[in-house]
């Protein structure tokens, strides 16, 4: 399950999105705003559950546009000429759609006062008094599923935080199809099994956590199994991947195959694992050199690990040097 390819099944992730970044003639203008990573490089590799929450409150398109006004009770989300009041009804869908969300992500659209995940201002009167809220809808439903992969458009521009959103889609795709499936003790065994090397570079306590978890299949049920090890396993992912982190795995696959590699050949991994660390080269580089020179038993369990491809090799991610 290791390798993206043609012939090989994998799970899509299922991932909402605000759907004026797909294009859809939403805005308060009757416009759009897509977003050319979304629309473009994502789209077909996802399946999208498209959103508009002041479409589907009726507010209809071309609309009155929205604010945050400051009052006693939090803020308000209100029209910006008329003052008309749409807290309640928006707290109200909100609540509906976080009861049904199935999804393995979310993209809001950023500074938006429904949708927005940071920086929207708060009003009072014609002046700001808050620039760091959450817009309404967003807060509502990041609140029922705090473990959700969530990014706005506009920090998918940021190559770090577009391959951590997006390695986190499609790991929750995998745990999804596994939960979805007929699944047995020893696929969560071989699924944990081949999640290793990625979970250690994210977060190696709840790697561990999650592993006691594993070690309980066939004895506990399998719905405290599901339950238990979703929550490990996402809140591993939670945690960003850091320089350290991904040396000390490259460390340990590279060990793994010392019996299978020359002394040339582990000489020039060494080196590029430095100069990963050292911010010379991006991590593809020793990622792609050690998978490269896999050979033998051992060297398969490193091949098949989900740490080497996390997702499409088509989204060029993992590319960025790091600072």
């Amino acid at each position: 399950m290791g390798e993206w390819n043609d012939t090989e099944r994998q799970p899509r992730p299922r991932v909402a999105v605000s759907s004026c970044l797909l294009g859809d003639p939403v805005r308060f203008n009757g416009g759009h705003s897509r977003d050319r990573f979304v629309s473009g490089e994502l789209d077909p590799h996802v399946d999208w559950v498209r959103v508009c929450p002041e479409m589907e409150i009726g507010l209809g398109a071309p609309r009155e546009s929205l604010r945050l006004e400051r009052s006693a009770d939090g803020p308000r989300l209100v029209t910006r000429k008329t003052g008309t009041d749409l807290t309640g009804r928006m707290n109200a869908l909100a609540a509906e759609r976080a009861l049904t969300l199935d999804v393995d992500g979310y993209v809001f659209k950023a500074r938006s006062p429904s949708c927005g995940i940071h920086g929207i201002p708060i009003y009072a009167g014609d002046r700001v008094v808050d620039r760091g809220a959450m817009g309404v809808f967003a807060a509502r439903v990041m609140d029922a599923h705090p473990l959700l992969p969530v990014e706005d458009e506009g920090r998918l521009n940021d190559a770090l935080l577009r391959e951590t959103f997006v390695e986190r889609i499609f790991a929750y795709a995998r745990l999804r199809a596994l939960l979805e499936s007929d699944w047995r003790p020893r696929d969560l065994i071989a699924f944990h099994s081949r999640h290793k090397m990625q979970l250690l570079a994210h977060d190696p306590a709840s790697y561990h956590r999650a592993g006691q978890v594993v070690s309980r299949a066939g004895t506990a049920s399998r719905d405290e199994l599901a339950v238990a090890y979703a929550h490990a396993f996402r809140t591993a992912l939670t945690r960003k991947a850091s320089i350290g982190r991904n040396v000390n795995v490259l460390q340990h696959c590279m060990g793994m195959m010392k019996d299978h590699l020359d002394e040339t050949r582990r000489a020039d991994l060494a080196e590029v694992i430095d100069s990963y660390r050292a911010g010379e080269v991006a991590l593809s580089v020793p990622a792609t050199l050690l998978r490269h020179h896999a050979r033998g038993e051992a060297a398969e369990y490193v091949r098949d690990q989900t740490y080497f491809a996390p997702y499409p090799r088509a989204l060029r991610l993992r590319n960025h040097v790091p600072a």
